[in-house]
């Protein structure tokens, strides 16, 4: 029971990016608080700092949502190289292979033939 539990702790790089994930939602979160906090700044006269602190709050929540989102998708990449964890890649061509059902319940169904299918890109 005690390999399943140190199985299950994260390791330092998905701390770091749980850590990110935390503070974008943070981030995200505060940016209605500082368009209020910018409107009553714009209205006691302070308009270069409204905007300010309005813009500062949009850039830094972009950026920490941008850095966490390379960190979760480095650490995606990362937990679907290991070999513990099974990912079969299918390519565009394996499709053209599936066939279709042969029979169904529905009488008023039409079937087409191949020739008559249109692909839709």
């Amino acid at each position: 029971m005690t390999s399943w539990y140190a199985g299950r702790t994260p390791d330092r790089p998905a701390r770091a990016m749980i850590a990110m994930t935390l503070l974008a939602l943070l981030l995200v979160a505060a940016v209605p608080v500082a368009l209020l906090a910018a409107v009553v700044m714009m209205m006691l006269g302070y308009v270069i700092g409204g905007l300010a602190l309005f813009g500062g709050s949009v850039l830094a929540a972009a950026i920490a949502v941008a850095v966490a989102g390379m960190s979760g998708m480095r650490h995606l990449r990362k937990l679907v190289s290991e070999r513990s964890f099974r990912v079969v890649r299918l390519e565009g061509s394996e499709y053209n292979d599936v066939a279709e059902p042969e029979g169904s319940g529905y009488s008023d169904v039409v079937r087409l033939d191949r020739s008559e299918y249109t692909e839709v890109r």
